[in-house]
């Protein structure tokens, strides 16, 4: 049988409790999991990739789940990655149509087929955005990122 892998991209900033629930369905469908951290040259990050990485490990201990980051195309970082797959999580409307055109722009430029899972009603108004402006504001953002002691900018 042949090794499923897929790749699950993001900036991840921070990685949230849905992020984690897709990958946990994610390894329902997948053998193994890379998760990439994109680095975006338009994008400043809240939290260093260094700290995003440890988080997200930290997540995952005895599972198949592998942290990298990365610059370019995310297909590029797929195939380096030895990943068949893009996986993306959607929490409404307003993200499917967003995930379908990046989806087909990767298809068509690098034959990589991309599979949406959906978040669970619990996780779907979670978004990275907001949760960082929480934190940056002193806020509590326990609810939404598990393990968050362990971010740090």
């Amino acid at each position: 049988m042949k090794h499923r892998r897929a790749f699950f991209p993001g900036t991840f900033d921070p990685f949230t409790k849905g992020h984690e629930a897709i990958v946990h369905k994610g390894l329902l469908l997948f053998d193994e999991i890379t998760i990439g951290l994109g680095i975006h040259s338009t994008k400043t990050p809240y939290f260093s990739v260094e700290s995003r990485k440890m988080h997200i490990l930290s997540l995952f201990p005895s599972l198949p789940v592998s942290v990298i980051s990365y610059n370019g195309l995310t297909i590029e970082a797929c195939r380096e990655a030895q990943c068949s797959m893009i996986l993306r999580g959607l929490r409404d409307s307003k993200d499917f149509q967003y995930e379908r055109s990046i989806a087909h722009m990767n298809a068509d430029l690098g034959s990589i087929q991309t599979v949406f899972l959906l978040t669970s009603l619990a996780n779907s108004a979670i978004n990275a955005t907001i949760v960082r402006e929480i934190h940056q504001n002193q806020g509590d953002i326990t609810k939404f990122v598990t393990n968050s002691n362990l971010l740090v900018k």
